[in-house]
């Protein structure tokens, strides 16, 4: 029987077990507090006292809740959670985020027996235990953490499912600050009943989700197979970043999640040949994220590369070099239909073999006559441009402009810009546009790794 986690990620109405009349910072207080004031969904809150909390009637049970329910998110002593789960499952709530902590990875391996038990005999779908739970942007938030805290990125088409929770927090600050949108995001914890099947099968069948990643400390057995086989087979770019690549952080992931990180390099190889995309830290997240939700369609390995500064030009050379890329040379013909387009004082001192090197006194016209120029060569798969924002003949509009020649081309465009405040309208040039842009050389080019390594869709 397949469950249906649509509720999770999207409920009409959530009852929130565990809130406390007395101690405000108490974490279902949290998630009640910022779910009623900031989110559409019905909150319910629930207490064996009952009484009152932000004005609104706390109920002594699920059962006594006025209305179906959704999404029950527990936060109460793991002792008691078997029994309220169990009420939760009589009353027809749809699933539920069990956050509480203090089951299998603290020895509690029969507590955490009794909810799958409990929960796979009626088909039950819950989150947990020992997690963040659930966030859906504009729709529900059930991370224990307060809202002036909380950094969120923009809405967008990247999924994110984690064992950490610190780890996914992590990522969500980044995002925001690296113009990546998430479609939503989910801690998962011990991984008790739902594991990253369940949530694979889901997001690719979700309309709001086109990159699906996964931060993973564990299988167990024979699970990594089935998750291979079905992130192949996947529609959508698979991205995953694993833990426990060494034998300390083997340790350090059972102490965490009580998972068994298995052999790494095991690991590894299979994501490479089955074509999933694997990060092998943070960095490489980021760049793959905002390359693969920007491009549909892989590309190969021709890269050209235009910069206003020989020496950035040099390093982006040496990074498609050990990332196994090619930056071809431009042939002589080649390089003179280029310099007709240029602009008179630049037109005897730029570089146009491959980087092609404008130089500093280059015009925005110049950029834009050679994307458009790389855009028409066979040998070029990809274009990395790298704009020094502080260069004299620019302006803020040129992320834009570049844009538009690239969409023209239909040959995916990359670039690099430093991430300041005060370059933030080039930048927005291109975002706004799907072309996604890099705060480092090296990023720009993890961007095309990405894209060289994507499966067709």
């Amino acid at each position: 029987m397949t469950m249906d986690l649509k509720p999770l990620y999207y409920p009409k109405s959530i009852a929130i077990i565990g809130v406390s009349l007395s101690n405000h910072r108490h974490p279902a207080n949290v998630i009640y507090d910022k779910n009623l004031l900031r989110y559409p969904a019905r909150v319910y809150g629930v207490n064996p006292r009952g009484g009152t909390l932000q004005d609104e009637k706390i109920y002594e049970s699920i059962g006594e809740v006025p209305e179906a329910v959704d999404l029950a998110i527990i936060a109460i002593r793991a002792d008691f959670v078997p029994a309220v789960l169990a009420e939760c499952i009589d009353r027809g709530v749809k699933g539920a985020t069990v956050i509480t902590g203090g089951f299998a990875e603290s020895g509690k391996l029969d507590l955490q027996k009794q909810l799958v038990e409990l929960a796979e005999k009626a088909h039950f779908p819950f989150v947990g235990p020992n997690c963040l739970g659930i966030y859906t942007p504009d729709t529900i938030d059930t991370f224990f953490l307060p809202s002036e805290r909380m950094v969120h990125p923009r809405r967008g088409k990247v999924a994110v499912v984690s064992q950490s929770g610190g780890i996914l927090v992590d990522l969500l600050v980044k995002f925001a600050d690296g113009g990546i949108g998430l479609s939503l995001a989910t801690s998962i914890g011990n991984k008790a009943m739902l594991r990253e099947t369940h949530f694979l099968k889901y997001l690719i069948e979700d309309n709001n989700t086109g990159v699906i990643v996964f931060y993973i400390e564990g299988f167990e057995r024979d699970e990594g197979r089935d998750f291979v086989n079905l992130a192949k087979s996947s529609p959508k770019p698979v991205i995953v970043m694993k833990a426990g690549r060494s034998a300390a952080g083997s340790r350090a992931v059972s102490s965490h999640t009580a998972s068994l990180a298995g052999d790494y390099r095991v690991f590894s190889n299979i994501m490479s040949q089955h074509g999933i995309v694997e990060a092998k830290n943070e960095r490489e997240l980021l760049s793959f994220c905002a390359s693969l939700s920007c491009f549909e369609k892989e590309t190969a390995s021709g890269i050209g590369i235009i910069t206003g500064s020989g020496g950035h030009g040099a390093m982006a050379v040496d990074s498609c070099q050990e990332h196994g890329l090619v930056v071809p040379l431009l042939d002589e013909n080649k390089q003179n239909a280029i310099r007709e387009g240029l602009s008179g004082s630049i037109q005897e001192i730029a570089a146009l073999g491959n980087p092609i090197d404008l130089t500093g006194s280059a015009m925005e016209d110049d950029f834009v006559a050679t994307t458009n120029a790389l855009g028409e060569q066979d040998s070029i798969d990809c274009i990395i441009v790298l704009l020094l924002p502080y260069l004299p003949g620019i302006t803020s509009d040129l992320g834009a402009r570049l844009s538009q020649v690239a969409k023209k081309s239909g040959k995916p465009l990359i670039a690099y810009v430093p991430h300041v405040d005060k370059y933030r309208m080039l930048i927005d040039g291109f975002e706004l546009n799907h072309v996604p842009v890099a705060p480092s050389i090296e990023g720009a080019v993890l961007m095309v790794e990405a894209l060289r390594r994507k499966k067709p869709c």
